[in-house]
């Protein structure tokens, strides 16, 4: 609101009127020559941003802010108080000349704290001083973090402690260090509260004995004090600050001539008569006290010189054009003069000589991608750390955005909700069989084998969380062999089951020597090896080349893309091919048998899941090499999904459509009608 309000001002005054218009100046009254103010940093940044294009003078009594120096963001502000550099650089000074090397800092956490601290902390650190704790006022906290921060004083040896602060947001902290009785410390204070009425309260007395630090320059205002007691609110009643300042230095309030006389009656504070004098007030008024005012003094003071300065040129004699002189009665802000060879280069870009031309003239050139000039004229770009990069103005070097398929995201929620969504599916199918369990559907082509195939899906589609979330060591180790094993595990199921029913068929016939082959062992054995083979093959992975997590910063430029380097793609292309391989034999085998006489043969079944589960990782590979970063995870996520969802739905989605809507093909009668026809 405070922001809104002074921005709303600006514009008043450069419209002259209150309706401001962008561009238009009423001239009712003598032209707008500058302005005085604003008293905090942020408002004077948003003001002088807005006066600056037009080249206003605007002259700040209080705003410490050390980018207001910046001549190309603020080319025409000024003010009548040191920057906040100066005095970050003095209380380094200060504290080094005191000899204390071991220091504590606490500092607000705004634009004030933050940055006067940090300079703080840099000088303390080149000059070889070391830094005990450095702790924040967190301002928007009503107990300000007073609490953390004084255990952390009290814990601390450091014995001076730099605090960098505004008086308005450090009385919880002076609570706590006085009701934990924090003493013997030396506190070092900046200009904020160096000065504040805090010093005058009877708790923080022996707190604050012994504290040290800055304070805005003072001096005389020759006939302040004769117009300061000449005050009166009877003399100027239109002037509300009186009003007001009144009320407060005497403690009393003004009568509302809009209150009834009841509420008059009820009002027990002392009223306001107009005739107490300020001339018997303590010497808190004094001009030695009066630090801001006198900076206020200073900046109209400016102000005025500036303007008699340019009342008083004579032509042939003046800073402008051919010696001309400004027009007093229609002075321009911008009637400044300057010379030139070249503007000054900002930050972001550098300083680059015009072959044949004096080193005044230059060009200014953007750093290149990677590099910054942090500074004014900057003479040569600086690359950014490895795990940095540049903003959009190459000003400063800013941490890059760690890139990885997240739970949080759209697309990995969403990969997240499928994957646990269809692992419930195999379940449910499973407590369907059990339910049927001596029905012909679900004792055909071994029960057992259909049990295990169903949980070994279920871990397939399960597998692929392991591929989600941010990837540490322990998950690049265990994603892949956990895809390859259970995978293996599955497609052997297919495989046995195809063989069974070849098997089963063979053996019917005579002088064949199959029967020995038609058993439960069988179809396990040939799970069990080749299974197997896929473990071996992923424990020499794991032991050989293991995968590892690595950051990779070079693939897009911003960003640190945190992704799983699987040690070896001879090894990673190995599992895959050999999940291939047992795939294409499971398809032709079961593609010879599926025209064989049988009840409920699922050789065409398997034929179909298998030719899906071909094509799905047939097309995953180009599609796999041609993506980067988290886009190749959720590919590899989408194909698992995808070939386990085709041998699901191959499957056993036939048989669970029989056993649900066509009860009466799944009995023993119909089958023995069948086989008469």
């Amino acid at each position: 609101m405070m922001r809104q309000r002074a921005l709303q001002g600006t514009f008043w005054l450069l419209a002259g009127q209150k309706e401001p218009v962008p561009n238009y100046r009423c001239l009712h009254h003598p032209p707008l020559a500058g302005i005085v103010g604003d008293g905090g940093s942020s408002n004077s940044m948003m003001i002088a941003r807005v006066l600056g294009l037009m080249r206003m003078p605007q002259i700040s009594y209080l705003s410490t802010n050390a980018l207001l120096s910046d001549r190309i963001q603020f080319p025409s502000f000024f003010r009548t108080i040191p920057s906040d550099d100066f005095q970050s650089r003095g209380m380094a000074q200060m504290v080094l000349h005191f000899g204390w090397r071991w220091v504590g800092l606490v500092a607000d956490d705004n634009d004030y704290g933050q940055q006067g601290i940090q300079v703080v902390k840099q000088e303390l650190l080149n000059s070889g001083a070391c830094i005990a704790f450095s702790e924040n006022i967190i301002l928007n906290q009503a107990d300000r973090n007073a609490l953390h921060i004084v255990q952390v004083i009290k814990t601390s040896t450091a014995d001076a402690v730099v605090i960098f602060a505004l008086d308005t947001g450090l009385a919880p902290l002076l609570n706590e260090l006085a009701w934990q009785n924090v003493t013997q410390k030396v506190w070092i204070a900046s200009e904020g509260w160096s000065t504040s009425a805090l010093f005058s309260v009877e708790k923080y007395r022996e707190l604050l004995t012994g504290t040290v630090g800055f304070a805005v320059h003072h001096g005389e205002m020759p006939g302040f004090q004769e117009y300061f007691t000449s005050l009166n609110p009877e003399i100027s009643p239109d002037d509300m600050f009186i009003r007001m300042f009144w009320e407060e230095v005497f403690g009393c309030k003004w009568v509302d001539p809009k209150a009834s006389e009841a509420s008059l009656w009820m009002n027990t504070s002392r009223m306001c008569t107009g005739t107490e004098t300020l001339s018997g007030l303590p010497r808190i008024f004094d001009e030695t006290n009066l630090r801001i005012t006198y900076n206020s003094y200073n900046a109209a003071y400016a102000l005025a010189m500036a303007l008699q300065d340019l009342s008083s040129c004579r032509q042939e004699h003046g800073p402008f054009h051919q010696g001309t002189c400004a027009d007093i009665i229609n002075v321009q802000p911008w009637q400044v003069p300057l010379s030139v060879c070249s503007l000054s280069c900002r930050p972001g870009l550098r300083k680059a000589a015009r072959q044949g031309e004096p080193v005044c003239c230059f060009q200014c050139v953007p750093c290149p991608t990677g590099e910054i000039s942090n500074h004014t004229d900057s003479a040569e770009c600086f690359k950014c750390p490895s795990d940095h990069w540049t903003d959009e103005m190459h000003e400063k070097c800013i941490p890059k955005v760690e890139q990885f398929l997240s739970y949080g995201e759209p697309l990995g929620f969403i990969l997240t909700a499928t994957s646990i969504l269809f692992s419930c599916i195999p379940f449910a199918i499973l407590a369907l069989f059990i339910s049927y369990w001596n029905t012909p559907i679900v004792k055909a082509n071994n029960r057992s084998l259909s049990y295990l195939l169903l949980l070994s899906l279920s871990l397939c589609f399960l597998c692929s969380l392991a591929f989600i979330g941010y990837p540490t060591t322990e998950k690049c180790l265990l994603r892949q062999p956990a895809f390859g094993i259970t995978f293996a595990l599955c497609v052997s199921c297919i495989l046995s089951k195809t063989l069974m029913v070849v098997i089963a068929f063979n053996a019917t016939k005579p002088n064949k020597d199959l029967k020995r082959w038609v058993g439960p062992q069988f179809s396990y054995a040939v799970i069990s090896v080749c299974t197997l083979l896929q473990v071996v093959l992923c424990a020499f992975w794991l032991i050989l080349a293991p995968p590892f997590s690595e950051h990779n910063i070079h693939t897009q430029p911003g960003n640190i893309i945190i992704e799983c380097n699987e040690g070896s793609s001879i090894a990673f292309w190995s599992m895959l091919g050999y999940l291939g391989l047992l795939a294409t034999i499971s398809f032709l085998v079961a593609f010879l048998a599926r025209k064989l006489p049988d009840s409920f043969n699922e050789a065409k079944f398997i034929t179909f899941s298998m030719l899906a589960f071909l094509s799905v990782w047939l097309t995953f590979v180009p599609a796999y090499l041609s993506t980067r970063d988290k886009f190749m995870v959720a590919m590899e996520i989408f194909a698992i999904l995808a070939s386990s969802s085709s041998m699901l739905s191959c499957i056993f989605f036939p048989k669970c459509y029989i056993i649900l809507l066509k009860p009466k093909s799944n009995s023993r009668k119909y089958l023995l009608s069948k086989r008469k026809r």
